[in-house]
């Protein structure tokens, strides 16, 4: 297929964002082929090279095994090898949940390829991929405004599609991390005045590439927070995120309180009910959500 030329200062930013949008490109995304970069200011040159910067077409040789029912015959028309072409196809087929090509051999018409339902639906988006890029490089030749928006779109995104059965999730930036010999302390500013702090291994540190500075994840689940009406109460646990009640429902033994924080954000947790009738919790009382740093899980995107 095309290769994609992206600017090579977003390169991994781009790819990382791109995998996450809820479309058919995340779809068509396991079928390219080669990816490169491009400079930072896209020329006129640069953008037109995309239609010579081809490896193998992809979509092409899909094509053509559609229109002829046979990889030997569409690696002919491409002027490419049978090897070539088949290695290529098996890559599709790899890379897909379903096949993309079936072969048939033997019978009374000797056998032939043909594209599967599965393979029709990916050449319709490869075509449209292909289509939509080529629009979107040319925007980027007339200037850097239209690709700022665009990335900026992914990055929206890419926030918004993460999935975890933890039903608190913050995203922040990372104001330090202090290694000790086997565990690490991370710092998150949450926004709002708010931070969380994490006590994670050094060796996820290292394979998060956690850093100050740099957006990550902190995640906890609500039955591990502890709620508390008294602001002055000192406890063991690190963290410590002050509001007012916005919701307190009970359930048959647990109850679900939500405690809205002043930077607009809020912190569910899991109770009992009697913890609920005991504390007197309810709509409009000031509350605090206590979490112990050993509890949150730290993400970044992939």
């Amino acid at each position: 297929m095309t290769q994609l030329l992206v600017p090579s200062q977003t390169l991994d930013s781009f790819l990382r964002s791109y995998e996450m949008v809820p479309s058919g490109w995340a779809f068509a995304h396991r079928y390219v082929d080669k990816v490169t970069t491009m400079p930072t200011k896209p020329t006129a040159k640069s953008v037109a090279s995309l239609t010579k910067a081809r490896k193998l077409d992809r979509v092409a040789l899909l094509e053509r095994v559609a229109e002829l029912g046979s990889i030997n015959a569409a690696a002919k028309a491409m002027g490419i090898s049978y090897k070539g072409a088949w290695e290529a196809i098996e890559a599709l087929n790899n890379l897909s949940e379903q096949p993309v090509v079936a072969r048939t051999t033997g019978g009374s018409g000797g056998g032939g390829t043909q594209l599967t339902s599965h393979g029709e639906k990916v050449l319709a988006l490869m075509r449209d991929m292909e289509w939509e890029f080529q629009g979107f490089l040319q925007a980027m030749g007339r200037g850097g405004t239209r690709f700022e928006r665009f990335y900026e779109y992914f990055q929206v995104m890419r926030r918004f599609n993460m999935k975890t059965s933890a039903r608190n999730q913050f995203l922040g930036q990372v104001t330090s991390v202090v290694k000790g010999a086997v565990n690490s302390e991370v710092v998150l500013d949450i926004g709002g005045g708010d931070t969380l702090v994490a006590i994670i291994t050094n060796e996820s540190v290292d394979v998060l590439g956690l850093a100050q500075g740099m957006d990550a994840y902190a995640l906890f689940k609500a039955p591990w927070v502890i709620v508390t009406t008294d602001e002055g109460l000192k406890t063991s646990a690190r963290n410590r995120l002050c509001g007012v009640i916005s919701s307190c429902i009970e359930g048959a033994v647990n109850g679900e309180v939500i405690i809205d924080l002043p930077g607009g954000k809020s912190v569910s947790a899991i109770v009992t009910n009697e913890s609920i009738r005991s504390l007197g919790l309810e709509v409009g009382v000031p509350a605090c959500a206590l979490i112990k740093a050993s509890h949150i899980i730290m993400a970044v995107s992939a």
